[in-house]
């Protein structure tokens, strides 16, 4: 039986297992992290979420795929997927167990990491983002996954400081066998400074998931000129302002897909698209498959699942 385990966020956590839109989180609910077993291998799933996710498999496998690049996961390695970013993954191996956490950037803050800003490590695409290299970094990421479990699972005093010291640690972990570490590349990437210039816009996005948010609207929120935030945001983020737009948008068209029964073009209108056609050619783009179709999914997933939700980030 899979352990469920309660968050201070009840909100985040009901609506992650639904849909993994963690629409919930804010400034005063900055994470929701959750322990999944699961004793018998998945179908393929559909995940987004405006969060950044960081996570352990601790026993079993899984496997994640992304836009133009896919991971098989064994013990030990680490997971990571930038805000908005949409990914599939499915447990490919028995008696899985891993760990996980989707947070806001606050729950972390600004320069932690040392030379090398956390932030940094998002804002690639994902072949391109740090892993486990070698047995050193394994054992200290399983060690990390480890008090992960059991600071969630226990919830002693002061669990959420020890959370937030882990993820830390394991981000630490990952940044200082960052294979472009020391090559004139990683400063490509690098810039605390950066992240604080845009960080408005990233809450003026949070805070307003179904409104459109204009470039020029999200660069006053950062007392900048629309042409220094689309630059900045471009090298900051690692991809363009309009992007990473367009991908909440989405993430909340499928929130709504896989939780109402509304139809295409009422979904369209309220997730900011022109019309269903509009939703439909960007839905195919991002996703690979049609609203319908992946509607059909979340239901069938269910279905699979005896109606209850899967515990996923």
């Amino acid at each position: 039986m899979r352990p469920e385990v309660e968050s201070p966020h009840a909100g985040t956590d009901s609506a992650i297992q639904a849909s993994a839109w963690a629409l919930s989180l804010s400034r005063a609910q900055p994470f929701a992290a959750q322990v999944m077993v699961l004793p018998e291998p998945t179908t393929r799933r559909v995940s987004i979420h405006d969060g950044f996710e960081v996570g352990v498999v601790l026993k079993g496998g899984t496997e994640m795929w992304f836009e133009d690049f896919e991971a098989s996961l064994e013990p030990g390695d680490v997971w990571m997927i930038a805000a908005w970013e949409p990914h599939e993954w499915r447990v490919r191996l028995p008696s899985t167990e891993q760990v996980g956490m989707v947070f806001l950037p606050e729950f972390i803050g600004e320069d932690v990491l040392g030379s090398s800003d956390w932030f940094s490590l998002f804002a690639r695409s994902p072949a391109e983002r740090p892993g486990i290299a070698d047995l050193g970094a394994r054992e200290a990421a399983l060690r990390i996954g480890a008090e992960l479990r059991e600071e969630l699972l226990n919830r002693p005093s002061g669990w959420a400081t020890a959370v937030r010291l882990n993820v830390t640690r394991l981000l630490f972990t990952l940044s200082r066998r960052d294979p472009y570490r020391g090559t004139g590349r990683q400063s490509v990437w690098r810039g605390s400074h950066s992240f604080a210039r845009i960080a408005p816009a990233l809450e003026l996005i949070h805070a307003r998931p179904v409104a459109r948010v204009t470039l020029t609207e999200a660069a006053a929120n950062c007392g900048l000129s629309p042409a220094q935030f689309a630059r900045i945001f471009r090298k900051t983020a690692g991809l363009s302002f309009g992007r990473f737009r367009l991908r909440a948008h989405l993430a909340y068209a499928a929130h709504l897909l896989s939780t109402t029964e509304q139809k295409t073009d009422a979904i369209a209108a309220e997730a900011g698209f022109v019309d269903g056609s509009h939703l439909h050619r960007n839905f195919v783009r991002q996703y690979g498959v049609t609203p319908g179709q992946y509607r059909g999914e979340q239901t069938a997933e269910r279905e699979r699942d005896g109606g209850s939700p899967t515990g996923r980030l």
